[in-house]
C-alpha cells in the first residue's frame, strides 16, 4: 500500500498552499459567525440570506435563487427562512409570476436588521480579509476565487450586482 506521502507527492496538489487555504476555510467561517452572534444574534448563513435579499430587485428573491447563492439545500434554506419568518425579518409569498415558485421578502424589521450588522461585519472582514492583504493580492484573490466557485458548483455565485 502506497504511503500518504506517496499518494500526496503524485496528486500535484501544492500543500504549501493547500495547508493555509484548508485552515482558512474552517477558521473564517467561525470567526464570521462569532461576530454576528455576538453583536447581532445572527449566524452567517441567516446575515447572507437578509443580506441578498436587502440587494435584489424589490427586496425578494425565489428560494431557490436563495439556494444557489448560500449553496444550501432547500431544506436546510428553509429552516434558516422559517427562523427569520418568525423573528418577523422575512416573509414567504407565492411568486405572482409563478405559482409554483415560494419568494422570500425582506421586511422592513429585516432591512433594518441587516443595515444595524453591516458595520460590525464590514469591519471584521475588512481586518481577516482585505487589511491582510495589498490591492493586487485582492485582485488576484477575486479572480482565484471566480475560478475555484465555477468548478465548484453549477449554480451562479453571488455577486456585488445579483
Amino acid at each position: 500500500m502506497e504511503t500518504v506521502e506517496a499518494l500526496t507527492a503524485r496528486s500535484g496538489v501544492d500543500l504549501g498552499v493547500w495547508g493555509p487555504l484548508a485552515t482558512l476555510l474552517e477558521r473564517l467561517p467561525a470567526a464570521l459567525d462569532q461576530q454576528l452572534q455576538r453583536d447581532s444574534g445572527l449566524t452567517h448563513f441567516e446575515f447572507g440570506v437578509l443580506y441578498a435579499l436587502e440587494r435584489a430587485p424589490q427586496r425578494e428573491l425565489r428560494l431557490s435563487v436563495l439556494a444557489g447563492y448560500s449553496n444550501a439545500t432547500l431544506s436546510r434554506l428553509s429552516r434558516g427562512v422559517t427562523r427569520l419568518e418568525d423573528r418577523g425579518w422575512l416573509r414567504r409569498e407565492v411568486d405572482p409570476d409563478d405559482g409554483r415558485y415560494t419568494l422570500a421578502a425582506l421586511t422592513d424589521s429585516g432591512s433594518a436588521t441587516v443595515r444595524e450588522a453591516l458595520p460590525g461585519h464590514l469591519a471584521l472582514v475588512e481586518h481577516l480579509v482585505f487589511g491582510a492583504l495589498t490591492k493586487s493580492q485582492v485582485r488576484t484573490l477575486g479572480q482565484a476565487c471566480e475560478r475555484i466557485n465555477a468548478r465548484a458548483s453549477d449554480s451562479p455565485p453571488w455577486t456585488a450586482s445579483s
